[in-house]
C-alpha cells in the first residue's frame, strides 16, 4: 500500500525560497526528520533535502527510492551508496553552491565535523528554525488532519472510561488508550502517555507506572494520536470514588483557568499575555507556586513546537497557530489536576478543536 504523504509542497518551497536572501545562503540542507517531511512530503526515516533557488533534491538510500519518487514529485531523487553527507556535498558543488545553510539545532557535534569535512571549500552557514517558522502556521490540510486526530483521541478517551477503576494499573490504562486509538484509525500513539493517579497525579509528567488506581483519588491522563504524522494532545483528569471539598476546589480552579484562557486568546496576543490569562486565575486562589510549567505550546508534526504560552515566551499569536491550553495545579503528597484542550487561532479569535467534557467526571 502506498504510504500517504503531504500535499502543498510547491507552496512550501516558494515560502522557503523567499527566506533565503535574508539568510545569505545559496541553498539549505534539511536534516531534521519533521522538517524534511514538511518540505518534501516524504515519510521515510532516512534522507536529506537540499534546496536551492531553482532546484530541490532529496537524497536517500536504496530502500526508499520508489517511495521518495511517489511522495516527493517536486524533488529530484538522488540515491547515495556511500556516506550520505559525501553525496550531498558533491551535489552542492555541482550546483555551484558557495554558502550552504544547515539546521544548527539538529546537527550533532559529530555530524558537524563530518559535514564540514565533506563540504571542503563550501562555506558552512548555521541557520536557526528556518523551516520551523514556516511550520508554525498550519494550512487547511494540516488543520483537517489535526482535527481528525483530535476526534480519534476523544473517542479513545470515551471508551477507556469504563476501564478506570480501583485495582487497575496506570500502565493498563495507557495500553488501553493506545489500543483504542489504533482501532479508531490512528497510526500510533503520539508520544509516551501520562497516566498518573493519587499522589502521582502531582507529577506533571508522571508516565504510566505499575501503581494501581485506588479509591478517592484523581487520575490524570495526557495522551494523543499520531495520524499521518500529525499529533493531537489531550489531558483530562477524572476522579475515582467520592471527591472531597479540596479535590473539587482544585478542579474548579483549573477549569476556570482553562476557560478564561481560551476565552481570551486572539491574534496579536503575546505568548506571555496568553500565559497570564490562566496563571493569574490560579495565583488569585493562592496556588501560584503549584503551577510551574507553561500554559500551552504549539504542536503538529512534533508534540512541542515553537509557539508557546509561557512567562518567557516571545511568540505572538497569528491565525493558523494550533496550540494547547493546559493549566494545572500539582500539590506534592496530595495530587494534581490538569485540563488540556487543543485550539486553533482564527482571524477573529479562537476555535476549540477538542470537545470532550471538562466538568469533573466522577467514576
Amino acid at each position: 500500500m502506498k504510504e500517504e504523504g503531504m500535499k502543498g509542497v510547491p507552496g512550501r518551497l516558494a515560502r522557503l525560497r523567499a527566506e533565503s536572501p535574508a539568510l545569505g545562503i545559496d541553498a539549505l540542507l534539511i536534516t531534521h526528520g519533521p522538517n524534511r517531511r514538511y518540505m518534501t512530503g516524504f515519510t521515510g526515516s532516512a534522507g536529506i533535502a537540499l534546496i536551492t533557488e531553482q532546484e530541490a533534491f532529496l537524497v536517500t538510500d536504496f530502500r526508499y527510492m520508489i517511495q521518495a519518487a511517489e511522495q516527493a514529485p517536486e524533488y529530484s531523487i538522488q540515491q547515495h551508496e556511500g556516506p550520505i553527507l559525501q553525496t550531498v556535498a558533491e551535489l552542492a558543488r555541482k550546483l555551484g553552491v558557495q554558502r550552504l545553510g544547515v539546521e544548527s539545532r539538529h546537527v550533532s557535534l559529530q555530524q558537524s565535523g563530518e559535514l564540514q569535512a565533506a563540504l571542503g571549500s563550501l562555506e558552512y552557514v548555521l541557520t536557526v528554525d528556518v523551516v520551523e517558522r514556516l511550520r508554525d502556521v498550519k494550512d487547511e490540510e494540516e488543520i483537517r488532519t489535526i482535527s481528525e486526530a483530535v476526534r480519534i483521541t476523544e473517542a479513545a478517551f470515551t471508551e477507556v472510561l469504563n476501564s478506570i477503576k480501583p485495582g487497575v494499573t496506570e500502565r493498563r490504562i495507557a495500553a488501553e488508550l493506545e489500543y483504542r486509538l489504533r482501532l479508531a484509525g490512528a497510526d500510533a500513539g503520539g508520544f509516551a502517555f501520562i497516566v498518573a493517579s493519587g499522589e502521582r497525579s502531582a507529577l506533571p509528567h508522571g508516565l504510566a507506572s505499575d501503581k494501581e488506581i485506588g479509591r478517592d483519588e484523581f487520575v490524570t491522563m495526557d495522551f494523543g494520536a499520531n495520524l499521518r504524522g500529525y499529533l493531537s494532545d489531550l489531558t483530562r483528569t477524572v476522579f475515582v470514588g467520592t471527591p472531597s471539598e479540596r479535590h473539587e476546589e482544585l478542579y474548579s480552579i483549573v477549569l476556570e483557568a482553562n476557560k478564561k484562557t481560551i476565552a481570551g486568546l486572539c491574534p496579536g496576543l503575546s505568548g506571555r499575555e496568553g500565559d497570564s490569562l490562566g496563571r493569574d486565575v490560579i495565583a488569585s486562589y493562592g496556588y501560584g507556586e503549584y503551577f510551574g510549567h507553561g500554559l500551552g505550546h504549539g504542536f503538529g508534526l512534533e508534540i512541542h513546537e515553537q509557539v508557546r504560552l509561557s512567562r518567557e515566551s516571545k511568540s505572538v499569536l497569528v491565525p493558523g497557530h494550533v496550540l494547547t491550553v493546559e493549566p494545572g495545579i500539582y500539590i506534592p503528597g496530595f495530587g494534581g489536576v490538569r485540563i488540556e484542550d487543543d485550539v486553533l487561532i482564527t482571524d477573529d479569535g479562537v476555535k476549540v478543536l477538542t470537545s470532550s467534557p471538562k466538568e469533573l467526571l466522577v467514576l
